[in-house]
């Protein structure tokens, strides 16, 4: 008799109860009742991270913003090679979930588009307390978890855009509302909760100040339906569909910034607001080298980084806005709430299958 991995599909639940068991036996770092000290950037560990050599990043942002990050890293530190792995937030949450089910510990760093997935690992123990001293002298304590666990490596919006070869500006939707309008029928796109981070918490926010009788006048409109947040603003460039219900603003922007025929709505009734945590895993092999980056990745230096080159947002106070996007002050932004998330994620998936039939 063989011992396969176990390759099930896990829910948050599942997660967590897996994972417990999974626990027993082995070293996790317990939840603590205060964050540890705040760790600089030292010679000390520059040279530990370079004895390591190497460390796995998992994450859903858009891969070519995460290997521009990858490059910036291994320029600023020589000699620690970084290795990118890029999917979908819920895809890398199974994935997660699965290897360390199995007792297989390959991620160093973690993140993600939905902060919620943070909160479940850090409930099932499987994150390592970790400060940069960025982010305990800068950051707002709305982007770090109160015990040290986590904190947000990225901020984005989740706003409507279309296609202005097909939609003149006097035309576009202007608010959630009107993309209710008959004449959007068959001419819209939008990702899905169960594969998206940032789709997730955007559904939960919408279905929590909308209601869910928004969604269901939605399924009504004959939509596109994807699976990333990455993909609606690249239908739209293409010209596949007219108008873009959902996606990351980020990667509007970028098409933008090409030259591609897009152009961003940020809707009257507020615009989702997506924070991208990240940390360092409890069993992370290279602890040294995922520490060194995830200290550098909330540097002003490397936010700035995010910022011009990723079109993102910061929740470092010294990063400054890009030029050309609308500056995040002047937005009306939609409340996050992760830990609703957390709880609630397995039941807004099914509800919204119910009404999209996807």
């Amino acid at each position: 008799m063989t011992n396969e991995p176990t390759t099930k599909k896990l829910t948050r639940r599942h997660v967590l109860a897996a994972t417990t068991a999974a626990a027993a036996g082995s070293f996790i770092t317990p939840v603590r009742a205060a964050p540890p000290e705040p760790t600089k950037i030292t010679p000390a560990l520059i040279e530990a991270a370079k004895k390591e050599g190497k460390f796995s990043w998992y994450t859903s942002v858009d891969l070519t913003l995460a290997e521009k990050v990858a490059k910036a890293f291994e320029a600023r530190y020589p000699g620690v090679t970084m290795k990118v792995e890029r999917s979908g937030a819920e895809r890398n949450f199974q994935r997660i979930g699965q290897e360390f089910q199995n007792k297989i510990y390959n991620c160093d760093v973690v993140n993600s588009s939905d902060a919620a997935h943070l909160i479940v690992w850090k409930r099932a123990k499987m994150l390592a307390p970790f400060v940069p001293e960025d982010v305990a002298q800068y950051f707002p304590a709305a982007h770090k978890d109160p015990d040290g666990m986590f904190a947000s490596w990225r901020v984005t919006l989740c706003p409507i855009a279309y296609n202005t070869k097909l939609v003149k500006a006097e035309d576009a939707p202007k608010s959630y509302a009107d993309l209710l309008d008959p004449k959007w029928m068959g001419k819209i796109v939008k990702a899905h909760p169960g594969y998206s981070g940032t789709i997730m918490t955007a559904t939960q926010q919408l279905s929590r100040d909308l209601g869910w009788s928004w969604f269901e006048k939605l399924a009504k409109q004959k939509v596109m339906q994807v699976q990333s947040a990455t993909e609606p603003p690249k239908k739209l460039a293409q010209g596949e569909r007219a108008v873009m219900a959902d996606g990351g603003e980020y990667v509007v922007e970028e098409l933008k910034s090409r030259g591609e025929p897009v152009e961003i709505v940020y809707a009257s009734e507020g615009t989702p607001l997506i924070t991208g945590p990240s940390a360092v895993m409890a069993n992370a092999p290279n602890p040294s080298a995922a520490r060194l980056f995830q200290a550098w990745s909330m540097t002003r230096e490397a936010q700035q980084l995010n910022i011009d080159v990723g079109a993102l947002r910061s929740a470092h106070p010294q990063a400054v806005d890009r030029a050309d996007m609308k500056k995040f002050s002047d937005i009306k932004t939609l409340k996050e709430e992760a830990s609703v998330v957390a709880d609630q994620a397995d039941a807004i998936k099914a509800q919204y299958v119910k009404y999209f039939k996807v």
